[in-house]
């Protein structure tokens, strides 16, 4: 129950860290930056707006939109949507505990309770404990960002221009938040911190590069130097997938939201009389894959957590 009541406090600190650090991650495109192909963009767009009774979609006086030296984008704007939805059923769950719960509470319970079994299971009853905050957050904010992105409008409504007797879309209103770049990678970033954290609290800063460079078995004499020798080329490579770890997460969340969005536009365009109808089996696909993509997440940054936490190769995780 009791982290049933601090998971609200950890989703604050995790989705606006998240969203402070999209546009900072890779950038974004600027309000003049326009585009004559019609597809959706790799990169958000920054947010505009009119001055001087100007309208925002007047090329010569755009205003960007900004939080201090923060430019706020499309999918930025899609992450917080989604980020004080969650906050605010959180907190109304969590307001008024009942014995028997019912209604949103059960839901939440059901939600919170499931996910640490789960991973309890897995990665054992010690690591949960220090990490169980990290793991829902992420999974629980990738699926409702996925979800969230699938409502008609998002990705479809903003500022455009007409060509042969039809509305073509150049920036988006709001956008998919994971189907940019900027918002995975910095998730991925968040875990890659908190991975090192972890790791240096379960072995030390020692037992870490030990962990990493040291010999493996039991060995002596020249065959021991050869092992230290070998072992340590092959934590050097350790190193190398380690630091890819981030840049894997991100870019394969990235590419199946953003491909399931083109694939939703696509079916929306090949046929316009019929552009309500071929895109609904997709919808139905796209519900399933913004679940697994982020089970998916979940479970490698955990699984990449268990790796460097578990001491003994025959160790078990949990008791």
């Amino acid at each position: 129950m009791r982290r049933f009541r601090l998971l609200p406090l950890f989703l604050i600190a995790a989705f606006f860290l998240c969203g402070g650090f999209a546009t900072l991650a890779l950038g974004a495109e600027t309000p003049e930056a326009t585009t004559e192909e019609h597809h959706l963009p790799l990169k958000p767009t920054v947010l505009t707006y009119g001055i001087g009774g100007h309208p925002p979609t007047d090329p010569q006086r755009p205003e960007t939109a900004r939080i201090g030296y923060l430019a706020v984008t499309n999918s930025m704007l899609v992450s917080w949507i989604v980020a004080v939805g969650i906050l605010i059923c959180a907190r109304v769950a969590t307001r008024k505990i009942r014995p028997v719960p019912s209604g949103l509470q059960n839901f939440w319970e059901w939600l919170v309770e499931s996910l640490h079994n789960f991973l309890e299971s897995m990665i054992g009853r010690d690591l949960v404990k220090r990490t169980f905050w990290f793991f829902a957050t992420i999974f629980i904010f990738i699926l409702f960002v996925n979800w969230f992105g699938l409502i008609p409008g998002v990705g479809t409504i903003g500022f455009g221009h007409q060509a042969n007797g039809a509305f073509h879309l150049d920036r988006p209103l709001p956008r998919g938040g994971n189907a940019d770049l900027n918002m995975t990678s910095a998730m991925a970033i968040m875990f890659f911190v908190c991975w090192t954290v972890w790791a240096i609290q379960a072995n030390g800063v020692g037992g870490f590069l030990v962990h990493i460079f040291g010999p493996k078995g039991e060995s002596k004499g020249l065959m021991k130097i050869a092992m230290v020798g070998i072992f340590f080329a092959v934590g050097l490579l350790e190193v190398v997938s380690i630091l890819f770890r981030p840049i894997s997460l991100s870019f394969r969340l990235f590419g199946n939201v953003y491909a399931g969005e083109t694939i939703l536009e696509s079916m929306s365009n090949m046929v316009p009389s019929l552009s309500w109808l071929l895109p609904i089996p997709f919808y139905f696909m796209e519900l399933l894959v913004g679940l697994v993509q982020a089970m998916v997440f979940m479970l490698l940054t955990a699984v990449f957590t268990l790796l460097i936490a578990k001491h003994e190769p025959g160790h078990e995780a949990h008791h």
